[in-house]
Parts: C-alpha cells; sequence; structure tokens
C-alpha cells in the first residue's frame, strides 16, 4: 500500500518568470514535463497527453537551462521535496536541460532532443545522450516519438510502486497490439 505524498513545505520561490504551466490534474505533480522554449510544446504536449490519459499528476512549463539557469536549478532542487518522482525535460540544439536538471536532483530524468534547424536534431541527441559518468540520463528519440515515449517510461517507472498503473500500462500495450491484428490494407 502506497502512501500518499506529503504536503511539501512552502518555499520561498525566485521564480518571477511570465512562463506559464500547466497542472494536470489539480494535485501535486509526480511527473515534470519540462522544456527548453515555448516551441517544444507542439512536440511536447504528447508527453503532456499520455500523462493525461494514464491520470497521472504532471505539470508542464518552460524553462532554460541557459536563459534561466537559477530557476531551473531551484526547480530540480525542489522537485523531490514537492513530491515529484520523475523529471522529463527537453530542448533543442546543444541547450542541455536535461542535464542541467540531472545536476541538479537525483530523481531519474527523461531527455527528449529537440529537432533543430541547423543539424536535424543530432546535435540535441549527441548533447543529452553524452553525459558523464555519475549524472545519468535517460535519453529518448528525437521528437514526437521521444516525447511520447518518455512518458511511458515515466508511467513504467511509477507503475513499480503503484500495480494499478502497471494494468493500465498492460492494457494500453493489448490494445496497440489490437490496432495492429486489426489493420487491413486496402
Amino acid at each position: 500500500m502506497t502512501k500518499p505524498n506529503p504536503k511539501p513545505k512552502a518555499r520561498k520561490s525566485k521564480d518571477k518568470s511570465a512562463s506559464s504551466f500547466i497542472l494536470h490534474p489539480p494535485s501535486f505533480p509526480l511527473v515534470l514535463i519540462l522544456m527548453g522554449s515555448k516551441s517544444d510544446w507542439e512536440v511536447m504536449r504528447n508527453a503532456d497527453e499520455t500523462l493525461s490519459n494514464f491520470g497521472i499528476a504532471h505539470e508542464s512549463r518552460v524553462i532554460s537551462a541557459h536563459r534561466t539557469p537559477e530557476l531551473a536549478a531551484e526547480i530540480a532542487q525542489g522537485a523531490e521535496e514537492r513530491g515529484v518522482k520523475i523529471i522529463i525535460a527537453a530542448a533543442g540544439g546543444a541547450a542541455h536541460l536535461a542535464g542541467v536538471m540531472a545536476a541538479h536532483t537525483v530523481l531519474p530524468v527523461l531527455g527528449v532532443p529537440m529537432k533543430s534547424e541547423a543539424l536535424n536534431g543530432l546535435d540535441s541527441l549527441l548533447s543529452t545522450v553524452q553525459m558523464p559518468a555519475g549524472i545519468p540520463v535517460g535519453t529518448l528519440a528525437i521528437g514526437k516519438a521521444g516525447a511520447t515515449n518518455a512518458a511511458l517510461f515515466a508511467i513504467a517507472i511509477l507503475a513499480l510502486a503503484r500495480p494499478e498503473l502497471g494494468e493500465k500500462l498492460k492494457s494500453f500495450r493489448r490494445d496497440q497490439e489490437k490496432k495492429i491484428l486489426e489493420t487491413v490494407l486496402d
């Protein structure tokens, strides 16, 4: 039997950003979805929707490893105290938000490289996957598939302590199999 998340202690935040965030459902988030810029939302919405479909409390917001480094560190350092269990972080180019978050927390961090104009996302992938030993980031695919799989991976991690999520994940997989088996080619 899992205990409910304790109410986090009040913290004075330095967060003065106008960056909006979305909290689904209205409770303490288990997963943080962070992205380096608003332009990443089109892709990261897939992680948000996947978590919503599974009923996972989460928060989605824009922060920057380079333009708001103190805020990024504060969010990472305070996440565990807030009851967060997993961080999903996405960024493009060499703006390695996932690595910055991982450097400031022991929570699992899943990185989603964003497609970039310069190198079609290869720069994002390499900056996310090439972490030094001792500061791990679980790196997913570039773009939409990575965003969706990051959410599913987060659900699988949460399911280790929440059997009902494991059952939902098994049902999701069975539904995927059924769709393939029912596929008819014209």
